[in-house]
């Protein structure tokens, strides 16, 4: 039995529960404040710390840190010093960081929402300053759940964000109970201030969790500003070419929320009625995510300090397997994933929205379709971003990142330009899908470089046996639930993913596809 799939199943349970507590905030969120201008007001400020975190901090907070942390545990000191440092160092950067940014909230306000004026702006402006503290509690996050996952104490990072999502599935669950019919014109700056601060509070709740697992882990971590002569050089030098993946991500999300801020606003002012902005866009993104993190991010996360350790010991052919193995892994749920959002991205959209009018549920399906294939290079271009950090080599992580951005950006523009403004998004999220087939093939010649072979698209003939299994079981499912019609949305859904389930195992059992058997009993087992 694999021990990747072993050291995965705890995080990916752990994960499931994230992404569907998370699932549900989302779903409540759309309920209180719409698919419309409000809930766009609300994704932009809320958005907005994630993308300065990521743009100057998280860069240099991801798992380009974890190869060094895994090599400071050979110290004398257990590691003690250096991850004392690192963390100190980091939590200086995000303090200044944070505060410049709320300083400059109005200006980001300008740049991802520039169409938004009068109460919109205002409103748009109040939900920026209170989530900005966000950017401290995931610097924190960031580099604590780099410290237990270099330990191999993977569940904590995948676990606390539970207690998070719960906190504001509460706060959002007392909103709807209480309050009808929110929109810009009937909020409170009261309410905005609650929303706005109860968000920030589970992110805080997220990262002072982390804190006793690194104590039980047997690191003292101190406060240390003594970085001159510390090891941290070679650190930040690796970070500071993530610095500028991450600048390209940003750049190319900001250019993508500018649009869909701009054809969402469009839309409304040609007489469209549903949502057809960034909300619809950030929640069927949110849905698109959700088996990359359950199973892509559990068993990357797993794989890294492994595959660190094989670089340092020069172990280039186990190094070269546990890649294949985990693409594997990452194939068996990846593709039906792909398959079933295609081919059911309407009905997950009006099964789960159910607090918005159908028109609006229905095109937030069809983002998710139009997002649908792109979830399977997705996942193969982040095994291939991982096994680069492995080999401490960030410069060629920039080059793959910034041509699918550029790529990203060329398609979105055709799609702003070209398409009516009610029909941007799902443009938007086909030029998302198309990109990172690009950045896949782009990954896997630049890691070529140290492995001497092609390890991720060499893949792609078993990811062709598993589409067509995951194809036909989707389509015995359409087939069937043109037949029988339950009646309503969530009964169709859980008949169609029944069906598609069954279906998808039995078939891959006959052709011998023994990751999906073997990650099954594992699971099951544990």
């Amino acid at each position: 039995m694999s021990d990747l799939i072993k050291s995965s199943a705890f995080m990916a349970l752990g994960t499931l529960l994230s992404r569907i507590t998370g699932l549900v905030r989302g779903l409540l969120t759309v309920a209180v404040l719409g698919a419309a201008l409000l809930g766009d007001t609300y994704n932009v400020g809320n958005t907005a710390p994630n993308i300065i975190y990521n743009l100057l901090i998280g860069g240099a907070l991801t798992a380009v840190f974890v190869p060094q942390i895994v090599r400071s545990f050979r110290d004398s000191d257990g590691g003690g010093a250096f991850v004392s440092k690192l963390v100190s160092l980091i939590g200086t950067l995000i303090f200044v960081v944070t505060a410049l940014a709320m300083i400059a909230a109005p200006l980001l306000v300008s740049l991802y929402a520039p169409t938004f004026d009068g109460r919109a702006r205002d409103i748009t402006i109040a939900f920026t300053l209170y989530c900005l503290p966000q950017i401290l509690f995931y610097g924190l996050f960031g580099i604590l759940g780099q410290v237990t996952n270099a330990k191999e104490r993977f569940g904590p990072m995948m676990w606390s964000p539970i207690a998070n999502n719960l906190a504001v599935i509460l706060l959002f669950g007392y909103f709807l109970t209480v309050v009808d019919d929110l929109s810009v014109g009937t909020i409170t700056d009261q309410q905005v201030l609650i929303l706005g601060v109860g968000t920030t509070l589970g992110i805080a709740i997220q990262s002072l969790l982390l804190l006793p697992y690194i104590k039980g882990s047997g690191l003292t971590l101190k406060l240390r500003f003594d970085w001159r002569n510390s090891g941290l050089g070679k650190s930040l030098r690796l970070g500071s070419w993530t610095l500028l993946s991450v600048l390209a991500s940003q750049i190319g999300f900001l250019i993508t929320v500018n649009l869909a801020t701009r054809s969402g606003l469009s839309a409304i002012n040609s007489g469209i009625e549903y949502g057809a902005g960034y909300t619809p866009y950030a929640n069927a993104y949110l849905i698109l995510m959700l088996p990359h993190s359950i199973a892509t991010i559990s068993i990357v996360t797993a794989i890294l300090p492994k595959l660190s350790q094989y670089v340092i010991d020069k172990k280039v052919d186990a190094f070269s397997s546990d890649i294949s193995h985990a693409l594997r892994l990452v194939a068996i749920i990846s593709v039906p994933a792909a398959f079933v959002f295609f081919a059911f991205g309407t009905l997950i959209g009006k099964s789960l929205f159910f607090g918005v009018d159908e028109t609006s549920a229905e095109f937030l399906g069809k983002v998710l379709a139009g997002f649908a294939f792109g979830a399977i290079p997705l996942s193969m271009n982040l095994v291939g971003i991982r096994a680069l950090n492995a080999f401490e080599n960030t410069k060629y992580q920039f080059v793959s990142t910034l041509i699918t951005n550029l790529v990203a950006v060329a398609l979105s523009l055709v799609a702003f330009t070209a398409l009516e403004s009610e029909e941007v998004v799902i443009g938007l999220a086909v030029a998302f899908a198309l990109s990172y087939w690009v950045g896949l093939f782009v990954t896997d010649y630049l890691l070529k470089r140290f492995t001497y072979k092609m390890l991720l698209t060499r893949e792609l003939p078993f990811y062709f046996k598993v589409s067509l299994v995951a194809g036909v079981a989707v389509a015995l499912a359409s087939l069937t639930l043109r037949a029988v019609n339950l009646g309503g949305n969530i009964p169709n859904l859980l008949m169609v993913l029944f069906i598609t389930s069954l279906a998808y195992l039995l078939l891959a059992r006959l052709a011998k596809i023994k990751e999906v058997s073997e990650t099954v009993k594992t699971v099951l087992r544990r």
